[in-house]
């Protein structure tokens, strides 16, 4: 095969990749456009009245920021967790490492179904089900590995011989760790806490499991809608997910760069 072929055949795969990935996003930006009152693609018409009707929906505001609190609830016990979990495993040798790693894969190989109701018995127990943070605390026990690989892939990136000179200089492991180690794995953790951000933003069914019809957030309430019927407005509030995450990778470029991201990873 020459190595014109294989171009045509990279780029190929490299189209259908892409069409394929980026034909739902279309289809339901297309269906969020409609000026019909049913969702259709190609959409009936375009108008934006659809972006106005959930902007003046209480409910769904009031879904939308339950959703930004659970994901901040997320972020923030995932930061401090997270970074000095990762910082842990990369530079220190710690017994039971392979048992370990393994168990933070639990979540991965577990249906999340099974997590969801381990976690709702818990919180049960506990009397904690009603209320809202504690579903903020089950996103970050699911998605927390996340955080843990993204900081893991800066330490094992950052030069011993630093903290050392630091070290020697006098300046004891605390400040060491504060004016050293933490600036050099920044880019982990500002990577990590993006992921656990938007990863609680999205989190639905842990929410379905652990919230009730008084503080339900917006997947939730996206999935209680459709099960009656599909609406524009639904496409709509879709839409503005696909938004958030594209500022968040948005965002993520630019305080650490993408390149540094997918090495991490």
């Amino acid at each position: 095969m020459t190595d014109r072929s294989k171009a045509v055949v990279l780029w190929l795969l490299v189209g259908f990749s892409v069409v394929t990935l980026s034909a739902p996003t279309a289809v339901i930006i297309g269906a969020s456009l409609t000026s019909g009152k049913i969702v259709t693609f190609p959409p009936d018409g375009l108008s934006l009245q659809w972006y106005a009707q959930i902007l003046g929906a209480f409910d769904l505001r009031a879904a939308f920021l339950r959703s930004l609190y659970v994901a901040t609830v997320c972020t923030l016990i995932a930061l401090p967790c997270g970074t000095l979990a990762g910082i842990v495993f990369a530079k220190h040798r710690i017994r039971f490492r392979k048992g370990i790693q393994v168990y933070l894969l639990l979540p991965f190989t577990i249906p999340l179904i099974g997590s969801g109701v381990g976690l709702m018995l818990v919180f049960g127990a506990g009397g904690l089900l009603g209320s809202l943070w504690p579903v903020g605390l089950a996103c970050c026990a699911i998605n927390l590995p996340f955080m843990i690989w993204a900081v893991a892939g800066s330490a094992n990136a950052l030069d011993p011989d630093l903290e050392k000179a630091a070290a020697n200089c006098g300046a004891p492991p605390v400040q060491t760790f504060l004016t050293v180690t933490l600036p050099a794995v920044m880019p982990g953790v500002i990577t990590g806490a993006l992921l656990m951000f938007i990863l609680a933003l999205n989190e639905f069914l842990v929410s379905l499991l652990l919230v009730d019809s008084r503080i339900v957030t917006l997947p939730v309430l996206i999935y209680n809608s459709i099960r009656s019927i599909i609406t524009p407005d639904l496409a709509a509030i879709s839409v503005v997910f696909v938004v958030v995450a594209a500022m968040v990778i948005a965002i993520l470029d630019r305080l650490v760069g993408l390149d540094i991201f997918l090495k991490s990873k």
